[in-house]
């Protein structure tokens, strides 16, 4: 015998389906054993699986647990929350709502998180993110330049050609070449010459995994300030082999980041920074960061994929644990 249980995936960060950052989702999750959880996301094999649970701490709406296609949990509100959140709003689970925010529990913490219809009837989603904590900067260069497979020359963020589409946001150096920032998650944020060097870097995950944990960096965010894409200030791509992520079409977590130390550092022009994201996989995705008392959160929208149904063995679910 099956025990089924429900499943969307949700492509986040784009308005259309087969672009964005794929997300699968499992509502009502609650009677699932947390060790199914991470077997569940590796069965996916999506950079990251979201199900929804009832809440624990005062003031949620939602519990989200998210994790990788390695069974790795992550706490950042990123894709992983806004393709949840869009779900609930496009299938009408979470109703009318004007006179105040939803709130989603991520851990131990409460977040914030907005719900718009656009003036084309498509649905905004808002996640405010934590203040940034400034964490170390890896000034080993020449490892670095070798685990990201660039040379030494393309460390360092600047304006390059302002790109085809004019965008960008002018020469960055006043900038760290390489610094970890949290907003809920750490990521090493690396700026390079121009997005063709960004296009050009090959990884290396070995060579990584070896040196973020001695700057407290969970993944790594390459980024340029010459991106293509028309209305882009940022061209960027994300790694996270730590967690087993190859490469991550559109990642809120580190264009939170992202945002801040542009603004820290003067290129970011105003309370709005928008990234593009995912070209280098063919899934071209756009994430809107915005400000509110130097707080970052982070707006898209996404797209319904698909949707089906799990078929688990019922003997996984008669041990329950919260």
């Amino acid at each position: 015998m099956a025990h089924c249980v429900p499943y969307a995936l949700v492509d986040v960060f784009s308005d259309e389906p087969l672009q964005g950052n794929p997300l699968a989702l499992v509502p009502d999750a609650d009677e699932l054993p947390q060790e199914l959880m991470p077997r569940i996301a590796r069965e996916f094999n999506q950079a990251e699986t979201t199900f929804l649970l009832s809440p624990t701490r005062p003031g949620a709406d939602w519990r989200l647990r998210s994790f990788t296609a390695a069974g790795v949990e992550v706490f950042g509100a990123g894709h992983n929350a806004l393709g949840a959140w869009w779900w609930l709003a496009a299938i009408g689970r979470l109703g009318h709502r004007e006179d105040r925010p939803w709130h989603q529990q991520l851990g131990s913490e409460v977040l914030e998180v907005g719900i718009a219809g656009g003036p084309d009837g498509l649905v905004d989603v808002t996640l405010r993110q934590r203040a940034a904590e400034y964490g170390q900067e890896l000034t080993d260069r020449t490892a670095l330049a070798r685990a990201l497979g660039v040379d030494d020359e393309d460390l360092g963020a600047g304006g390059g050609d302002r790109g085809a589409g004019g965008g960008g946001i002018g020469a960055g150096g006043g900038l760290p070449v390489a610094q970890v920032v949290s907003t809920g998650a750490a990521h090493l944020l690396v700026g390079l010459r121009g997005r063709a060097a960004v296009d050009a870097a090959a990884p290396d995950a070995a060579r990584l995994r070896a040196l973020l944990p001695g700057v407290g960096g969970q993944g790594v965010y390459l980024y340029a300030l010459d991106p293509a894409e028309p209305g882009a200030d940022v061209h960027a791509r994300f790694v996270n082999p730590v967690a087993g992520i190859t490469e991550d079409p559109a990642t809120g977590s580190a264009a939170g980041p992202l945002a801040c130390l542009l603004r820290r550092h003067g290129p970011a022009v105003g309370d709005r920074v928008t990234i593009a994201q995912g070209h280098a996989l063919d899934r071209p995705s756009r994430i809107q960061v915005t400000f509110a008392d130097d707080v970052p959160s982070v707006t898209g929208r996404a797209a319904l994929a698909a949707e089906g149904t799990l078929r688990l063995p019922v003997h996984s679910l008669r041990a329950r644990t919260s």
